[in-house]
């Protein structure tokens, strides 16, 4: 995760300077501190009734569901968005119910909003033991589908936001199914949020069902008025995958994680998390053809920062570190295509567990 960003005691708004990062590691005191003199400022700052409660269920929610997924943050999960309106005898429901068992079946849980439609198809194929929950308590709709009620794994929360964090930051995919302004709203914010390292790369894969159009003429409109009228780049076309074959959809969320791990910015280097040690020939490569990625230097080879000392697991791995530009996030996706497509992994790592905390909020 990022260093925290400095505490002001101005009033004023912060300056840029004031979102550089402190030096030294982040430890879990200085955190804690952090928080407590935000509260004690609160105070300072006579907040009112409304705003405090905001805040106060805000970190109740946030505590509770944090403490549900950090038993399962080792453990690959995939996000399941769609039609809570969406019936079993339709083929979407069902495409959703296979989607689901082939997820559970590779291993990885299945995170929905815990509802009806696409949700609780995705459910019915992961099984219980293999589902995940974060429900939203609505006046019309508080209950969560019969799969997950009652379980371990389900959340209930008030608010949209803490939800919509959950099912971005918890999990290592997503999958969209049809869907109505819900849907629309929690994949594009995906595609904001990594489109703009607000959250670290991950597959976004857009299902239809067999001979549907619903995401073959989203993608239409994607290219039509926002590529074409130079709204987006064309790298950006990467982020995503629009498809209705299930096995093309399970290889794209599946091949993401070959080769590539995670990444990590460090400072003013982005760091990403390998299993393969790519060769100084294999690096130069890469400095040939994705040099308009950087804003300064060469892509080198590294072991792991001393800032990554606290996750174990995966300080073994070998490392590619660059001077990123943070801007060209299509062909960064495209950097880590390459290196799943051009280096083999073997056997080695085929059960390497999860990077235990996916970072958000950059």
């Amino acid at each position: 995760m990022d260093e925290p960003n400095k505490q002001t005691d101005s009033d004023e708004q912060p300056s840029p300077a004031d979102n550089k990062p402190r030096k030294g590691p982040v430890t879990r005191d200085r955190l804690l501190d952090d928080m407590r003199r935000t509260i004690d400022k609160l105070e300072d700052d006579k907040a009112a009734k409304g705003d405090l409660k905001i805040l106060s269920r805000t970190l109740r929610e946030l505590r509770y569901s944090f403490r549900v997924f950090s038993k399962y943050r080792k453990h690959r999960k995939v996000t399941v968005f769609g039609s809570a309106r969406t019936k079993p005898e339709e083929g979407a429901y069902q495409h959703s119910v296979s989607f689901g068992k082939i997820m559970a079946e590779s291993g990885w849980y299945v995170l929905t909003g815990a509802g009806g439609g696409i949700m609780e198809g995705a459910h019915v194929g992961a099984g219980r033991e293999m589902s995940m929950g974060v429900n939203i308590i609505l006046p019309f709709e508080q209950s969560a589908n019969h799969i997950i009620e009652g379980d371990r794994k389900l959340v209930n929360l008030k608010y949209f936001f803490t939800r919509k964090l959950l099912f971005v930051k918890e999990v290592h995919a997503i999958a969209l199914f049809a869907g109505g302004f819900g849907t629309q709203d929690e994949g594009f914010e995906a595609l904001t949020l990594i489109q703009t390292g607000k959250r670290d790369m991950m597959p976004i894969v857009c299902i239809d069902e067999p001979g549907g159009t619903y995401w073959k003429e989203w993608k239409q409109f994607i290219e039509r008025q926002l590529l074409d009228n130079g709204l987006i780049s064309p790298a950006d076309l990467s982020l995503f995958l629009v498809t209705e074959d299930l096995g093309e959809a399970y290889d794209e969320i599946m091949n993401f994680y070959t080769v590539y791990d995670s990444m990590r910015y460090i400072r003013d280097r982005l760091v990403l998390r390998i299993r393969v040690e790519p060769t100084d020939e294999y690096v130069e490569q890469l400095n040939d053809e994705f040099s308009d990625l950087l804003s300064e230097g060469k892509i080198e080879k590294s072991a792991a920062h001393l800032f990554e000392q606290d996750e174990r697991h995966i300080r073994h791995l070998p490392r590619l570190k660059m001077s990123f530009n943070r801007r060209s996030i299509g062909r960064l996706r495209q950097l880590i295509n390459k290196l799943n497509k051009d280096l083999d992994p073997g056997d080695d790592f085929a059960d390497v567990p999860a990077h235990p905390n996916q970072t958000i909020g950059r």
